[in-house]
């Protein structure tokens, strides 16, 4: 089985996954303005990227690159399909992910999780050198220097 990251020019792919990721119950809070981002992927990412993790050419995991300026992006919409996980793919998706960033020039990547949701996540950004910044109503801030 072979598992490679590649930019995701195709935004119905990334579509595709980002709904079957809002769909997890109890990150209802993390889909804000969610609709206006599904209807112009290019446009609300313009100046990051849109990366996709393919398991034998299969599309089964994401993460995204949000300009916020010129030096700070969020990372957004980490997701790896249930029948995909276990395999370390989310360390392989952020280290892709933060090698991009750095590529685009950023000097630091913003980002929030709701750990009583994602508590493996939240483990893995802790155990990858992610610093908490904030905490508000169960969502945590993070951000690592790049």
């Amino acid at each position: 089985m072979s598992f490679e990251v590649k930019e995701c020019l195709d935004t119905e792919i990334i579509k595709e996954l980002f709904i079957e990721y809002s769909h997890i119950e109890g990150a209802e809070s993390c889909f804000v303005s969610f609709d206006t981002e599904l209807n112009d992927l290019a446009g609300f990412y313009k100046g990051g990227v849109l990366l996709a993790g393919y398991e034998d050419e299969v599309p089964v995991s994401c993460i995204a690159v949000k300009k916020i300026n010129n030096d700070v992006c969020e990372a957004k919409r980490l997701f790896i399909k249930p029948e995909s996980r276990g395999k370390g793919y989310a360390r392989i998706m952020l280290n892709s992910m933060l090698d991009k960033a750095k590529d685009l020039g950023f000097k630091k990547v913003t980002f929030t999780t709701k750990p009583s949701v994602m508590q493996i996540g939240y483990g893995l950004y802790k155990r990858m050198g992610f610093e908490e910044v904030s905490e508000k109503d169960g969502i945590v801030s993070m951000k690592m220097e790049l």
